[in-house]
């Protein structure tokens, strides 16, 4: 029997709980919710889903709508880039080899998505070298102007970007660490901190991060996507982002987890805390036990 495929939409709302339970029920009601993780001061939620391929589009369409129905974009305000209500929408395969599974219903839910009248741009695995971020820069406005200049022209539907809900971003990837450290000090020390650690700052590869400012809790963060935590050990980022922060005299206030994260990349770090050479998931035994 085929193992589902998990999706993490990415939704541009963290504040209002009537329209964080409405997506919730319109992505449970055709997949298995496992997750949802607000952040008020990013105003952003990640919903993770799991479903058969046919089951998930039917979900993640179901979810698009619901915040394209709920949340202007227009009215919106947080620390985290955003271009739509739904902002991001990654399908990602379980176990390597399904990944042209996720290829393939990706492309059916942006064609999908584009029939309903959202731009649709596609990255990852379905647009190799294009990430959320070559989007995102310099928000929606930025992202119209680029448009109209035709410096871009989007994958699926309409040229012009919905006023209230923008576009949607869909992808395939394999699965990552979304993962965050918060800090005591400024938004310039998050943001000096972030280019050191992130790859297109001579940082660790394939890390993607952002220096953020956390009002509500009077922290500064180290915002990152660890897209191959084999090649980049999250302990070993947030090591060096410690580091960099004593540096700076300031330190670490704390880390955050955003979603599930792959079993493999928290036995892998739980090895240096034990003083083991190396640490791999056949020596866990739930995951033995999975296996077989």
């Amino acid at each position: 029997m085929p193992l589902p495929l998990e999706s993490v939409p990415n939704v541009s709302e963290g504040r209002d709980p009537e329209t964080i339970a409405a997506l919730a029920s319109a992505f449970g009601e055709r997949a298995r919710l496992l997750d949802v993780h607000t952040d008020p001061d990013h105003n952003r939620s990640v919903f993770t889903l799991v479903a058969s391929d046919a089951e998930l589009v039917e979900a993640l369409l179901a979810g698009i709508a619901c915040a394209r129905e709920r949340i202007d974009l227009r009215r919106h305000a947080g620390a985290h880039p955003r271009v739509g209500a739904l902002d991001i929408c990654p399908l990602v395969p379980v176990v390597p080899e399904d990944m042209g599974r996720a290829k393939a219903a990706a492309l059916v839910l942006a064609e999908r998505v584009g029939e309903l009248g959202l731009p649709v741009f596609l990255y990852g695995e379905l647009a190799p070298g294009r990430g959320p971020a070559f989007f995102r820069r310099g928000g929606p406005e930025e992202l119209q102007r680029r448009l109209d200049a035709g410096e871009l022209v989007p994958d699926f539907g309409p040229a012009a970007l919905d006023p209230a809900a923008g576009c949607v971003l869909v992808g395939a990837r394999p699965p990552l660490v979304a993962f965050n450290v918060n800090l005591r000090g400024t938004l310039e020390t998050a943001r000096e901190i972030a280019a050191v650690v992130r790859e297109t700052g001579g940082g660790f590869p394939g890390v993607r991060a952002l220096g953020l400012e956390l009002p509500s809790v009077g922290l500064v963060q180290v915002s990152m996507n660890i897209e191959d935590w084999r090649a980049a050990p999250v302990h070993e980022v947030v090591a060096r982002i410690a580091a960099e922060a004593e540096a700076r005299g300031t330190e670490v206030a704390g880390s955050e987890l955003v979603g599930l994260v792959p079993a493999g990349a928290v036995v892998a770090a739980a090895a240096p805390a034990l003083h083991l050479p190396a640490l791999d998931p056949s020596s866990v035994l739930e995951l033995r036990l999975l296996d077989a």
